[in-house]
């Protein structure tokens, strides 16, 4: 035989020195849950080894993982139903927990790159992304709410914005907002491709967020499209956004690809809440290895074309290094 492909993976080291893709910790984006109160550190029952952190238990686990290399973090705002409305007031509330949080945030670490999400189900008393209006979502309305939530973190010191709502339009509502504020380095981050998926559900538990009725389907996408994600992903390109993001990340492998492929923009993909305690449950039962799956997990997302990494393994990934 004149070609044997398996004399490159006859030891480790010459298997490292033709391994196609490198996974980092510098990769990752940790998302965090925050809540209200001080010195509580509740975990999320459906995502074992995930909390929710109050600001000061947040701030400790922040620099904890800065000691392990990792630099940036997605903070999430788990709301009591007493401070929902429907039309998401509390979001950009100069004294709500969330921003007076993010500022502190910067101030103690200002070397962090900091991302929020900005979408109006944390903050609404209908749980939906968008403004309900007789039993609709409203996709006009919302972005002026979801122009004031954006200013209201950029004031705070985000880094990284999240459009996650999936309304039309509102990367380029978003940028223009932010510019004419001078708001000029603050960049998007477009939820780009976020389906209409099954593996929210751990999320949504730890948020409190499940939609009071219907589904999200009116916005967010079908699970059977792809080409429909390249006609998001230009529309968010030409609005202005800096990354384009797919979510979630181990179903729609082929739609990270397909954006790689397409556009210069660093392409993101959350690895989803789902997807975390999927492998989780299995491990329990001793069904899989965690931490081989989770490895596999995050490298076939890489190899995707994914440049940026949302992932509830980064801690657990970073103590491995």
């Amino acid at each position: 035989m004149q070609r044997r492909p398996r004399r490159n993976r006859k030891s480790e080291s010459v298997r490292n020195l033709v391994e196609e893709t490198s996974l980092s910790v510098k990769d990752l984006i940790f998302p965090l849950f925050l809540i209200e109160g001080s010195n509580k550190k509740v975990e999320v029952n459906s995502m074992p080894g995930i909390f929710r952190y109050s600001q000061d238990l947040m701030l400790r686990e922040i620099e904890s993982c800065m000691k392990l290399g990792i630099t940036a973090f997605d903070v999430f705002p788990a709301y009591p139903e007493s401070l929902k409305d429907s039309i998401a007031s509390e979001s950009y509330n100069p004294e709500t927990f969330y921003l007076k949080t993010l500022r502190e945030i910067k101030k103690q670490f200002p070397e962090v790159c900091l991302m929020s999400d900005v979408a109006m189900d944390p903050y609404s008393s209908d749980g939906h992304d968008g403004l309900v209006k007789s039993g609709k979502i409203l996709n006009d309305e919302t972005l002026e709410i979801l122009g004031k939530m954006s200013l209201s973190q950029a004031d705070a010191g985000v880094d990284i914005l999240g459009p996650s709502d999936m309304m039309d339009g509102r990367v380029g509502y978003i940028r223009s907002l932010l510019d004419e504020n001078g708001f000029t380095e603050t960049s998007i981050m477009s939820y780009t491709a976020k389906y209409a998926s099954a593996f929210y559900g751990p999320f949504r538990d730890a948020l409190d967020s499940a939609p009071k009725f219907g589904d999200k389907k009116t916005y967010q996408m079908n699970p059977a499209n792809s080409q429909e994600a390249l006609i998001e992903a230009e529309l968010d390109f030409e609005e202005g956004a800096d990354f384009l993001m797919v979510k979630p990340a181990l179903s729609y492998l082929d739609i990270i690809k397909l954006l790689s492929d397409n556009f210069p923009l660093p392409i993101a993909a959350y690895n989803v809440s789902g997807e975390y305690s999927m492998v989780k449950a299995a491990a329990a039962h001793g069904w899989l290895d965690s931490e081989r799956a989770m490895l596999e997990i995050l490298l076939s997302i890489k190899r995707s074309g994914a440049k940026i990494i949302l992932s509830y393994f980064a801690k657990e990934f970073a103590l491995l290094k």
